[in-house]
């Protein structure tokens, strides 16, 4: 018998919900199902599929208002719960357009005349997903969605820390027929996530880099591909050419939306020596302009923290740079009001690479801003990390930013903007170094993560083939 889950209110502090996760055997049960639905999910064909999926886009319209609900106590903040759950929706939209085209049979000739090549791919038959708190809808079905539409079953494990929004994002699956026996949310924490793993042909993760590695490790007992999407500490780099109104305006928001918690938020800044004033000033005064979301959520835009654990580790990289010598500009400290923690704004310089706070990811509001005399000393800073998620660079022209971005290590560069992989995600990207490993999780590549190519050989003719054997007369 498993045990109940409580999970904490963010907002409040408060035990008020509970998830009961799956014994391995149904876990396993289900699973098996599923494997029977793809079949059938598979071999009605992607005009259908799509046909599913619209279905279910309508459903979850119609369940909107219960989705937001969760995802506010899930969270504690709402506009990015409005414009996550609007980013989910157009996801689906645009995955619909682009399948039927990626998952054409395509048939060619080779360099041999008389053998022709059709090349096609099958799914896997069931992928598993494993999704982080900090944007539990977005996170848990950015795979989900070309997966299904390439024709796999996806079973999802959201983090126990933001269960709240499968309930009612079941009660729209359910709705649909045809999504029933190939789409499933499961509740539960690592124990149901390191036994998914043992049931499905592959999976998708992402998260800590310290579970990412026994994913992968897991995954590789298992013979099965993973897709690990795991931390990062992006760098800015802002030369004196920069417009300082547009950077400092990106930069916000690219390290505090969602209270700093994403991957891709800005944990880092380097700029150059002659605007360093003006830059970190400009950064102060637009950071004080951000209200708290207390003690309402439409009282501010900085929701709370979500996760306890990830408040302690805020405060002990604040605390870390403090004791080093930072200085403080705005926020700088963890704050308990109504039994959640939150945390404002913090700009802080006379930062270096011997504090956590500019080499651990922080995931939190947190600005570290660092000064630099040449192009090369910003090159080497921003690529001074074990991370290699994404950056930002701001110049003109753009081609002297395009010209930096190329000696950058990470997969996706912002120029002049900040965070552009959350609102758009046509570029194809890998992460480097210890920020995931696998496919791209971004534009057309990834619906083709989920096929498994295959290839047929076609001899044309009747003639005997010139490496056969001869025969004897």
């Amino acid at each position: 018998m498993t045990k109940p889950i409580e999970i904490r209110n963010p907002r409040t502090g408060k035990l008020d919900y509970v998830i009961i996760p799956p014994p391995p055997k149904l876990l396993s049960q289900q699973c098996h199902r599923m494997r029977r639905g793809q079949i059938a999910w598979e071999e009605i064909g992607i005009q259908i599929r799509i046909e599913a999926l619209q279905q279910w886009k309508q459903a979850i319209l119609a369940e909107r208002q219960n989705i937001t609900d969760a995802l506010v106590n899930d969270t504690g903040r709402l506009s990015v719960s409005i414009l996550e759950i609007d980013t989910f929706l157009n996801s689906i939209d645009r995955w619909c357009n682009l399948a039927p085209q990626l998952l054409q049979t395509t048939a060619k000739n080779t360099s041999i005349p008389f053998i022709a090549l059709r090349q096609t791919a099958v799914p896997y038959t069931l992928v598993g997903v494993i999704s982080p708190w900090n944007f539990p809808l977005l996170l848990s079905t950015i795979d989900t969605i070309p997966a299904l539409l390439a024709g796999c079953a996806v079973i999802v494990k959201p983090s126990e820390i933001t269960p709240r929004f499968v309930a009612p994002l079941m009660t729209a699956t359910n709705t649909v027929p045809l999504l029933r026996d190939v789409l499933n949310f499961v509740e539960g924490a690592g124990q149901t996530g390191a036994a998914l793993i043992e049931d499905v042909d592959l999976i998708c993760f992402t998260g800590s880099v310290e579970t990412g590695r026994f994913v992968g490790e897991a995954a590789a007992r298992n013979f099965i591909p993973s897709f690990l999407e795991l931390g990062g500490k992006d760098p800015a780099i802002v030369l004196e050419s920069a417009d300082l109104d547009l950077a400092t305006s990106a930069i916000l928001w690219g390290s505090v939306v969602n209270t700093g918690q994403s991957c891709l938020s800005i944990e880092r800044i380097y700029v150059a020596e002659a605007i360093f004033e003006e830059f970190y000033h400009q950064l102060v005064t637009k950071a004080h302009r951000l209200q708290l979301a207390y003690p309402t959520v439409e009282s501010g835009e900085i929701g709370p923290i979500i996760s306890e654990n990830q408040a302690a580790i805020i405060n002990e990289h604040l605390q870390d740079a403090i004791s080093k010598g930072a200085v403080i500009h705005s926020g700088g400290k963890i704050e308990e009001l109504g039994g959640g923690w939150w945390c404002r704004p913090t700009v802080i310089t006379e930062v270096n690479h011997s504090m956590k706070i500019m080499t651990e990811e922080t995931f939190g509001p947190i600005m570290p801003i660092m000064p630099f005399s040449t192009i090369e000393e910003a090159i080497n800073l921003a690529n001074d990390s074990i991370y290699g998620l994404s950056a930002a660079i701001f110049a003109d022209p753009p081609e002297l930013a395009l010209e930096i971005g190329m000696q950058i290590d990470v997969g996706a560069i912002s120029i002049n903007d900040a965070g552009l992989t959350f609102m758009m995600q046509e570029g194809e990207k890998n992460a480097f170094k210890f920020s995931g490993l696998g496919g791209s999780r971004m534009g057309a590549a990834s619906l083709k993560r989920f096929l498994r190519k295959k290839a047929f050989l076609i001899k044309t003719n009747t003639n005997k083939d010139p490496w056969w054997f001869h025969d004897e007369e």
